[in-house]
């Protein structure tokens, strides 16, 4: 199975995932994989197979959200000539595809309650039975399942089985957003970005400049690194040549031409005041207080943001560093938001 994706990233989160997934790769037990979207899941299930004792068998790859209710069992465990209508001729199932290898089941939190009672006799007893058979086949199969769901939660609302989640999750190995890896997210739009300049034949890559690297460095990646896997290449695609990438485009359906019907405010961009929503509601109501009313949505988380700041350099004595880890940023974001609001100067801050 080709790849063009690969793992990369050099944060300490990252990393430390990597190499938990590979600890549990060389043990013949099924492995949880849990993740937002965009994070890489089926590429750390790959990882998972290629580094076990089963690299030099199938591995076969099964989305369950991707198939009616009525086809999924049939899909997994397959079906006799005639069991149901349009069963022609028999078929055998992902289980029996990956007899010796490893079955990764992606988006595992979608299967039926039926599909589940199947799916733990399978995991448990090593026997799956086609539908429209009575006679039950041993397959020797690893299961990798993968979910953006939280399964606890679904077990204790009776959406999962919670003799099903026990044997599943031997290992759970959970995927950092890349939101909380900082770090990476130059170093993979670096390759993304080259690797696109190279499939358009463009041999000189001018890379990122200031103002691309800010827009990049500040956003909060909703849809992982696969949204920023398309937001590259986009910029890349889009790119004059002649200097360093400046534009960055985040939504793509963004357009002063949509249709009325689904026209809607332009997003303010992403600031680090996102998620303190009570102390955003102050200070708006600060604001009005003062007079400010008139004041733009954009305008007033500047102020807010700008505040903030400030407010964290005097309680951590004007120290970057230590600023920026008490913030929950690093050192770079942190560095951005000082220039950006002019707070770095003789006496305002300084490094360490």
């Amino acid at each position: 199975m080709e790849r063009t994706t690969q793992v990369i990233g050099q944060s300490t989160e990252f990393l430390d995932v990597l190499e938990r997934a590979s600890r549990a790769a060389a043990l013949d037990r099924p492995v949880l994989v849990i993740g937002e979207r965009g994070t890489g899941k089926e590429l750390v299930a790959e990882r998972l197979h290629r580094l076990s004792p089963r690299w030099d068998q199938p591995l076969v790859i099964m989305n369950c959200a991707a198939l009616p209710e009525t086809l999924i069992e049939a899909e997994l465990f397959g079906h006799e000539a005639g069991a149901f209508t349009g069963a022609t001729k028999a078929r055998v199932g992902r289980f029996e595809e990956a007899d010796g290898g490893t079955l990764f089941l992606d988006e595992l939190g979608t299967l039926s309650m039926g599909a589940q009672e199947r799916l733990l006799r399978a995991v448990e007893y090593g026997e799956i039975t086609r539908i429209g058979s009575s006679r039950p086949l041993r397959v020797d199969v690893r299961i990798v399942a993968a979910t953006n769901e939280h399964l606890p939660e679904k077990v204790e609302r009776n959406q999962f089985r919670a003799d099903l989640l026990d044997r599943l999750s031997f290992e759970v190995v959970t995927l950092p957003p890349l939101r909380a890896r900082p770090g990476d997210v130059m170093v993979l739009a670096d390759h993304f970005g080259r690797r696109m300049a190279a499939e358009m034949g463009r041999d000189d890559w001018p890379g990122f400049g200031p103002q691309a690297i800010d827009a990049l460095v500040d956003y909060q990646w909703p849809g992982n690194v696969r949204e920023l896997r398309n937001v590259v290449e986009r910029a890349v695609y889009r790119w004059e040549m002649g200097g360093p990438i400046e534009t960055i485009e985040f939504d793509p359906f963004h357009s002063p031409y949509q249709p009325a019907s689904v026209r809607r405010p332009a997003a303010a961009p992403v600031t680090m005041a996102q998620g303190e929503g009570g102390d955003a509601a102050a200070v708006a109501g600060r604001a009005e207080e003062d007079g400010d009313a008139g004041s733009d949505f954009k305008s007033r988380i500047a102020r807010f943001e700008r505040d903030l700041l400030a407010k964290a350099l005097a309680e951590h004595r004007f120290n970057q560093r230590s600023t920026a880890e008490g913030l929950g940023l690093s050192y770079d974001q942190l560095r951005h938001a000082l220039k950006r609001h002019g707070l770095i100067s003789a006496g305002q801050a300084r490094e360490d």
